[in-house]
């Protein structure tokens, strides 16, 4: 009977939304932290004819992008955390005080979802002895482990991601030639948007054909744009 548990626990962990937390800031943030540093040193080598300004702007950029990407997300997702908190609040009040029009509510749902509405009743009402307050959370709010908020989990990926991504634009402009740097780090860049788009895929369990085309389609355009930035000022930075 254990292993089977086990198995069963096993077969439940393969599934891919319990990733969808921590990946979805991951690769936003790897994905931001290529496309803004390399965005960067493209449209200040566009404009300069020295290694130095552009080195200096890239690493600006790698340092405020990853404090702010992952300020950001932990601001965001501790208000989505707020509204949560909040709203679980309320529903303890509204369980203390009309427990019977909760428990219709709870039963409409059920029978929303396709069960008998006698059926649908009796489910309501043994999983409210079981944790009412549970199953209001879950099936009337729609909160659960896997889409709850967590701040903290979603500022460290997103920080981390962020850095890794935007190192790697980084070091092409510390160690390739200065002539066509522009050119190169557009390839470096759109390198590595591809096995970014290619790891998210295969991680996340969809299509890795169609992440590709995504992720280096716009990325292609960011960059394109903030080269031509460069090219139309075309101020000597050095």
């Amino acid at each position: 009977m254990s292993e089977k548990t086990e198995d069963l626990d096993n077969y439940l962990d393969n599934h891919y939304i319990h990733r969808s937390n921590w990946l979805r800031a991951a690769v936003l943030g790897a994905n931001d932290g290529i496309l803004s540093t390399a965005s960067i040193a493209i449209g200040v080598a566009a404009a300069s004819d020295m290694r130095e300004p552009v080195i200096l702007a890239t690493l600006a950029g790698l340092v405020a992008g990853a404090l702010s990407m992952a300020a950001g997300e932990y601001v965001s997702v501790s208000s989505q955390t707020d509204v949560e908190k909040a709203d679980i609040e309320r529903e303890k009040s509204e369980l203390n005080e009309m427990p019977e029009i909760e428990l219709q509510r709870l039963a409409e749902i059920y029978e929303k979802r396709g069960l008998q509405k006698e059926t649908a009743l009796t489910v309501a009402k043994e999983l409210t002895e079981h944790d009412a307050l549970g199953a209001h959370i879950r099936d009337e709010l729609g909160i659960n482990e896997i889409s709850q908020a967590k701040p903290m989990q979603a500022a460290f990926a997103s920080g981390a991601a962020f850095t890794i991504g935007g190192l790697l634009p980084f070091l092409v402009t510390l160690f390739l030639p200065l002539k066509s740097m522009e050119y190169s780090l557009y390839g470096f860049a759109l390198f590595f948007l591809i096995i970014l788009g290619a790891l998210a895929a295969r991680t996340g369990g969809s299509s890795i054909g169609k992440a590709i085309l995504r992720i280096t389609f716009w990325g292609t355009v960011a960059m394109g744009l903030t080269a031509l930035v460069g090219y139309m000022f075309n101020v000597n930075v050095g």
